[in-house]
């Protein structure tokens, strides 16, 4: 179908342009004469965003290639092709095999897994020693990762951890059945082998969280407290374009990093100054730090292996969101290339968040104060035991911050022999120790393309007749030059932050505009630099990166983490160490949480923050938010 002249070409797709991009790539199957149909999936049907330049010079109206990308893999065979589609001539344009890879997996090959799964005599015969019901028994496929053994090569497996429901709705995450594995192989639903270390006693307590087991029991104290827009929101919204105050944002969604964020600008000085051009999460990975038989591979690349799009959550206003909000569906496929859509996929609203400014002068005794206010966009994904919040929060004083909120039911095991590598919450429950990294890309375009990127250390001035009291101190900048120089850690002890400027355009003071980004909460890994872990996920050894713009580096662990050995992504662009300096950069800022778990966060955890945020610095000429409107006079402060 021809897409309208009038779609803005960072739209998603509709559901209409799947249909037809997986149509044209069912037709290049039959002329290529590869195997049936049936046995094909589509882990990805996505926008194939155009060319920067072209955006960069895109006007209303322009004629711009509508496409959409594609991955195809061929059960049969194994192997995997990237297609391109044109939308715009109704045909494919690029068809390309990808070797030696494994894409993403899809939800429905979960369920056909672990029906393959609970079908196996060996399986049945396994829970019946164990005196388990097969129909209380749960089988969680995971990504097998890689760990270089030679009979796992080339094949498409998944490796199943295993519980058992107390009753039919009961949490089964709290009664692991530790020390059997099956593993299965995904391309043929076949049981490759079933990995049984011996028996285990399963935890005896149901971890029951949900409202059905607690409405006696709910406090009683809590008057209802209500968020009212009567005059409705602040903002407009055109398709999937966001204007606030003086923000505009147009915002997309793809079955892998789930919300993008699509040229972000902030109007000022009678124009719309941009700031980021694209900015996602882009990876993120949990690596578990228990090192026994059943618990090494739990190592989960939460984008790359499975895809937080296509674990989005349908939101519910009052729970998820609150408030005056406006909802955006994500259309998506499943995996034989139907259109599913996940309505109310991503949030949209305002919040009161406290003071903007104030001050107090007290010899006119006189109070100006403002309410702050912000700009709320989220998501929020369900990834096997875990949920994840994803948030961007725009602020009026140009400020950015990205936050992402942690909850779900902790990873645990039956206790056995080694509590060290976690923590008693539950009788016989042992929590495991791990680690979530998240790196995010951040494709700065600060008042133009061209942009450089410094690190700021503060430092103290030596005691002596330039500073006889010993309380100087100023910060220093740092330019980092190439992608080896920039490959840098937090260290909040010097108060590191690292700033993205423009050089060649300044503010009424004569310094460059920029803005800086501060770390949050951050870690480094624990596990060792030849772990498998650590070889596949190399990205998360340093807290920043930054890369000249390239449009096919995407991916800090490269396009296919799913199986891959490691040693691709931002290991790999960054040996060039191409020049940074006043040019298309590309920030990647990686942050960890670390979680030695406790008691409290059993048998629901809850919610964790962590973050980062990007301040204006010098971009503008003064606070921009001295125009924000007091409070309505019921409301005034005086």
């Amino acid at each position: 179908m021809p897409t309208p002249r009038s779609t803005h070409p960072l739209e998603p797709l509709t559901p209409a342009e799947i249909e037809t991009a997986v149509a044209l790539a069912r037709q290049e199957q039959q002329t290529q004469g590869l195997t049936p149909a049936s046995r094909w999936r589509f882990p990805v049907v996505a926008l194939k965003e155009p060319p920067k330049a072209v955006m960069q010079a895109y006007q209303p109206g322009d004629a711009v290639l509508r496409e959409a990308f594609l991955v195809l893999l061929d059960n049969q065979t194994g192997q995997v092709y990237e297609a391109t589609a044109s939308l715009t001539a109704g045909k494919i344009t690029s068809w390309q095999h990808i070797p030696d890879v494994q894409p993403n997996i899809m939800a429905d090959e979960l369920e056909e897994c672990e029906a393959a799964v609970k079908a196996h005599p060996d399986f049945q015969a396994a829970c019946q020693r164990r005196g388990l019901d097969l129909e209380t028994v749960v089988v969680d496929p995971w990504a097998i990762g890689h760990f270089g053994f030679a009979d796992e090569v080339g094949q498409r497996l998944s490796r199943c951890l295993c519980y058992v429901r107390s009753t039919p709705d009961s949490n089964f995450y709290s009664r692991p059945v530790d020390g059997l594995v099956p593993v299965v192989d995904l391309n043929t639903m076949a049981v490759v082998r079933i990995e049984d270390v011996g028996d285990v006693p399963v935890p005896p307590e149901t971890g029951a969280y949900a409202r059905e087991f607690y409405q006696t029991q709910f406090r009683q104290d809590l008057k209802p407290l209500s968020i009212t827009q009567p005059e409705g929101p602040s903002f407009t919204v055109e398709g999937h374009l966001i204007r606030w105050q003086r923000w505009q944002i147009r915002i997309g969604f793809t079955p892998r990093e789930g919300l993008v964020l699509h040229q972000v600008g902030y109007e000022d000085q009678g124009r719309l100054r941009p700031i980021l051009y694209r900015a996602s999460m882009a990876e993120m990975v949990v690596p578990y730090g228990d090192p026994r038989s059943q618990h090494f591979r739990k190592n989960a690349f939460d984008l790359g292996e499975h895809g937080v799009g296509m674990l989005a959550n349908s939101l519910t206003n009052g729970c998820d969101c609150f408030g005056e909000i406006r909802y955006f569906d994500a259309v998506l496929t499943d995996s034989r290339g139907n259109v599913a859509i996940t309505e109310n996929a991503v949030c949209l609203h305002e919040e009161d968040f406290g003071i903007l400014w104030k001050h107090t002068d007290w010899r006119r005794e006189h109070v100006d104060v403002r309410r702050s206010r912000r700009l709320v966009l989220s998501f929020i994904a369900t990834v096997d035991n875990y949920e994840y919040g994803f948030y961007w929060y725009f602020y009026q004083d140009g400020t950015i911050q990205y936050e992402i909120k942690l909850t779900g039911i902790l990873l645990a095991a039956a206790l056995a022999d080694e509590p060290r590598y976690g923590t008693l919450v539950a009788p016989e429950v042992n929590a495991l120790n791990h680690q979530h990294f998240f790196a995010m890309r951040l494709d700065f375009d600060v008042d133009g393309t061209d942009n450089s990127v410094y690190e700021v250390n503060s430092e103290a001035v030596p005691m002596g007749p330039e500073n006889p009291y010993g309380n100087a101190w100023y910060g220093v900048s740092t330019l980092l030059k190439t992608e080896q120089a920039a490959q840098r850690l937090i260290d909040p002890l010097v108060g590191r932050y690292w700033k993205v400027v423009n050089p060649n355009i300044h503010n009424r003071l004569g310094q460059p505009v920029g803005f800086k980004l501060i770390p949050g909460e951050n870690v480094l890994p624990f596990a060792h630099p030849d772990a498998p872990i650590v070889k596949r996920a190399g990205f998360i050894t340093r807290h920043l990166w930054v890369t000249p713009y390239h449009p096919d580096e995407n991916f800090p662990a490269g396009p296919y983490p799913n199986q891959h050995p490691g040693g691709e992504g931002l290991l790999k662009w960054t040996q060039r160490d191409r020049a940074l300096d006043n040019t298309d950069v590309v920030v990647w800022y990686v942050f960890g949480h670390h979680h030695i778990p406790r008691p409290e966060d059993w048998p629901v955890m809850p919610v964790a923050y962590s973050g980062f945020t990007l301040k204006p610095l010098g971009f503008f000429d003064q606070n921009p938010a001295l125009d924000v409107p007091p409070s309505p006079p019921k409301q005034a402060c005086h």
